[in-house]
């Protein structure tokens, strides 16, 4: 297992991350994702905590709250210290029937943290995350709410899920005027079908200095070798029940079909190659992944293990390639003439 730090702080955190959506699932989408009860979760958590993952996430809504509890217990029935564990867990979600049981507002943040708090079992949570972009609250007041929960202790830093670029840099520049505490993270979806955050989030990460935390890195099991261009696939996975996240299946396949042939010659599943993919790419602070059973787990894990190699890595890329899109190819004209003028002069 690797360590990347936390973003542009001095925290390390493993480059595996365990998420946690499996956990405690009973009613609508949570109960298509995972129903993992107690002993489950304990049995999983244990193991990744053994194999190097000191990272752990989730959410409030995750399982409608049962996700916390599980998790904050799985936490304590491992034996370890809090310290040995980063927590990370996020609000955004609607938690109530009330109006503003939603959102990020500076009250619903209040009451989501207290709430996320209790039901985790601890005194703090190590990163805490805007889940979702919302239209109404001012980013001021969102900034403002998340320093005053890192002066109060309850929360050490604060990060961002699913958020356009525009935004986050938004975020980062109230921040700055604000002399307050700034993101360090950005959760978001990218896998080798879905490269779409290369065009302008990673660049301003890299600019940033901001932690990629990856989610659904096998695109909700599609990803994972189970599935087929003639519709054969597992009756009970996760993508019957809850098609999600959303791809382009045709180009998800031709990737399979690279990865295929280097997960045989390797001896491994397609599963681990789809991980390593995302895990060699030098702009992934962490991959989370989730499991219904330590078996999965244990594959994902593995995933670590791999090294692909530079003509392995530009199979893959020439396979899962993004159609050029405007400005992206006028930049990339330009940023060649102005590269040229560094070029040795020719004698």
């Amino acid at each position: 297992m690797r360590y990347k730090t936390l973003g542009n702080t001095g925290l390390a955190v493993s480059e595996i991350c365990l998420g946690t959506m499996t956990f405690g699932g009973n009613t609508g989408i949570w109960s298509a994702i995972g129903d993992l009860d107690q002993k489950a979760a304990d049995e999983i958590v244990a193991r990744a905590l053994d194999s190097g993952v000191n990272f752990i996430d989730t959410a409030d809504v995750y399982g409608e709250g049962r996700s916390e509890e599980i998790t904050g217990q799985a936490m304590k029935n491992s034996g370890r210290s809090r310290s040995e564990v980063v927590l990370a867990t996020k609000v955004y979600g609607t938690m109530g029937p009330g109006r503003n049981d939603v959102g990020v507002s500076r009250g619903h943040i209040m009451d989501g943290v207290k709430a996320s708090l209790k039901r985790l079992g601890t005194d703090y949570i190590d990163l805490y995350q805007v889940h979702g972009t919302d239209p109404i609250t001012p980013i001021e007041e969102t900034v403002r709410a998340m320093e005053d929960l890192v002066r109060q202790g309850h929360i050490r830093y604060w990060g961002i899920s699913n958020w356009q670029a525009w935004r986050l840099a938004k975020a980062l520049g109230v921040a700055d005027k604000l002399d307050a505490a700034k993101p360090v993270t950005l959760q978001a979806y990218y896998t080798i079908a879905g490269r779409d955050l290369e065009r302008e989030i990673v660049p301003l990460l890299e600019s940033e200095k901001l932690g990629l935390m990856v989610w659904s890195p096998l695109a909700g099991g599609f990803l994972s070798g189970k599935y087929t261009r003639d519709g054969g696939g597992p009756n009970s996975a996760r993508r019957v029940s809850f098609d999600f996240p959303p791809l382009n299946k045709d180009r998800a396949y031709d990737c399979i079909d690279v990865m295929r042939e280097i997960a045989d010659a390797r001896g491994v599943s397609v599963a681990r190659i789809a991980l390593a993919y995302v895990l060699n790419k030098r702009f992934v602070m962490s991959v989370i992944i989730g499991a219904k059973n330590t078996e999965q787990l244990d594959d994902n894990l593995a995933a670590t293990e791999i090294e692909l190699t530079a003509e392995e890595m530009a199979k893959l890329d020439a396979a899962s390639a993004l159609p050029a899109e405007y400005p992206g190819w006028m930049l990339t004209r330009q940023q060649e003439m102005q590269w040229a003028r560094l070029a040795p002069l020719k004698k």
